[in-house]
């Protein structure tokens, strides 16, 4: 019978954590990979029989590798701290790792803002894969890559995306800041015309492309919200580039 490891990262999620590890607790070990939480968060997963690996967090995809090596099981799922698996998509995981036709299968996310669930704004990101050659590759927008084909569950993940706009607006400017120092390690350059389009295409790509226009109010205010992430990592790098930062 196929086995399953859940990896949670986690920074200060007390608040989440709970709810995150009681979605999952039919997995076979749920291993939280922490970067020295202040808030109890450690603490409040160790009593729910958690697996605790703490690590200095440097990006993303080292953090995550970092805690695979440590995944004794047959299929691994990643989790965050805001995400819950609800019961279909428990039942379906444990379908197909039992008689899986692919070595990895992506989850859609809707994402949720002002209190309800934008069905318009979905990802599929790869998250239950075989425990085999299994790695991360880049610092912000991580990438899994598995050996074999790929899948796609029916059932969505339940992903409380944003707490609010203040939330939102700190997580995209931290991004910004992450990905504009990332960007001019490897000697990338911003220019006006990056301010321009860039901005301008994701919002068009968000709110048009995407469809996000039939999530109403919520679905423009999310659209423009992400164009201004973006144009807030261009003009960071020009601040750094200018050694203003």
């Amino acid at each position: 019978m196929s086995t399953l490891t859940v990896i949670i990262p986690t920074f200060n999620e007390v608040s989440y954590i709970e709810d995150a590890i009681k979605s999952v607790n039919f997995a076979d070990e749920i291993i939280i990979v922490d970067s020295y939480s202040t808030d109890g968060t450690q603490q409040k997963a160790k009593q729910l029989g958690c697996k605790i690996i703490e690590r200095q967090f440097d990006n993303f995809s080292n953090q995550k590798n970092n805690a695979i090596e440590f995944a004794i099981n047959d299929w691994i799922l990643f989790l965050d701290a805001d995400e819950r698996v609800s019961q279909k998509l428990k039942l379906e995981i444990l379908s197909v790792i039992k008689t899986p036709k692919h070595s990895g299968y992506k989850i859609s996310f809707p994402h949720f803002y002002m209190n309800r669930f934008l069905y318009h704004k979905v990802d599929k990101v790869l998250r239950l894969v075989k425990n085999k050659n299994v790695k991360f590759t880049g610092d912000v927008h991580e990438k899994l890559q598995i050996d074999g084909s790929i899948g796609c569950l029916k059932n969505f993940m339940i992903h409380y995306t944003y707490k609010g706009l203040f939330h939102l607006l700190n997580k995209k400017d931290s991004y910004a800041w992450f990905q504009a120092k990332t960007s001019y390690k490897k000697d990338k350059k911003a220019t006006y015309f990056h301010l321009i389009f860039k901005p301008s295409y994701r919002f068009f790509s968000s709110y048009i492309l995407k469809r996000g226009f039939l999530d109403g109010v919520p679905g423009l205010a999310l659209a423009s919200i992400n164009a201004y992430g973006v144009f807030s990592r261009y003009v960071k790098i020009i601040l750094i580039e200018k050694g203003l930062k």
